[in-house]
């Protein structure tokens, strides 16, 4: 029995499948983003990128929570 994957990361199944692009491609381009606050990087994949705010939201919240924050 598997365990339900939860948070930020129930989404990236749905990412992948709507915007054809690994999740980890969308990690990598938050990492290297000239921006560094949560809101300014969700803003940013909306606007620049055509990604949905909940979208945006998860994958900014997994990236930044991982620790590896974007350069400012």
């Amino acid at each position: 029995m598997s365990a339900q994957v939860k948070g930020p990361a129930s989404y990236f199944p749905s990412i992948e499948k709507k915007y054809s692009r690994p999740v980890a491609e969308w990690k990598d381009l938050i990492r290297s983003a000239p921006l560094s606050r949560h809101m300014e990087l969700v803003t940013w994949l909306k606007t620049e990128h055509g990604l949905g705010h909940g979208h945006a939201n998860a994958l900014v919240a997994h990236t930044l929570a991982e620790g590896t924050a974007p350069r400012s």
